[in-house]
This record gives C-alpha cells, sequence and structure tokens, in this order.
C-alpha cells in the first residue's frame, strides 16, 4: 500500500503518542508499504511552531527531510497541478494544509493515514 501520513499522524507516530491507531501504527510498520510525507506537513509544522500551536515540534523544524529519511519515509513535493488541484476541491474542509492533502493523496492514488472523517466527505481513501 502507498501510503500518505498527515501531519498529526507523523508527529504522533514520531513521539510514540498512543493517539495513532493501531492501525494506522500497523500499516506504517509494514515494510510493504510506502509511506510518504507531504511538503505541506513540513510548511504545516514550521508555521504552527512559529504560531506556537506546535511548541514541542521545534526538533523537527528545519529538519523534517532529515526525519523522514531516518524513517525510510518519502518526501512528496508540491506541484501545480496539486495545488490547482487543492484549490478546486469543494468547501467541506477549510484547512489549507488539509485540502493540499487532500488533494495529493487523490491524484497519486495514496490511502491517507488521518483521523479526519471529514476527509470521507472528498472521496478519498483514508485509514485510521
Amino acid at each position: 500500500m502507498r501510503l500518505l501520513l498527515d501531519t498529526h499522524a507523523l508527529i504522533w507516530w514520531l513521539a510514540g503518542d498512543p493517539s495513532l491507531s493501531a492501525n494506522a501504527k500497523a500499516a506504517v510498520l509494514d515494510p510493504g508499504n510506502e509511506i510518504f510525507v507531504s511538503a505541506a506537513s513540513a510548511w504545516e509544522i514550521a508555521t504552527k511552531f512559529r504560531i506556537g500551536k506546535l511548541p514541542h515540534a521545534g526538533a523537527l523544524v528545519g529538519n523534517v527531510g532529515g526525519v523522514l529519511t531516518s524513517q525510510g519515509f518519502l518526501e512528496l513535493p508540491i506541484t501545480v497541478r496539486d495545488a490547482e488541484a487543492a484549490g478546486s476541491l469543494p468547501s467541506l474542509h477549510r484547512d489549507p494544509f488539509d485540502r493540499m492533502l487532500i488533494a495529493q493523496a487523490t491524484l497519486a492514488n495514496l490511502v491517507l493515514v488521518s483521523n479526519e472523517a471529514v476527509f470521507n466527505r472528498y472521496g478519498i481513501r483514508r485509514l485510521w
């Protein structure tokens, strides 16, 4: 399976946080799965750290790429096509970071690992 981690799933995975579901943890641990992390998550982590919403993410800020490499995760860049798709999504969810992840999951045929049930309304494949 090809998985795209939502930002919270990435953070919880790295922290060993029990908030990460057993299904999500098993999927990330499965060596047969490819695990992608979007550039949007690096952007979200840096932004939310800067404004104080992720005060414990300091070790990640500026080193998301290195952390992904150490975990064996793959970087997913943002393309113009991704941006157009995210901007064209119906207004069911307003968070721009989440909208980008939804667009990327759709375009790249990835399963989005997220606890956000509202994502189902976009017709994506979601694992939690």
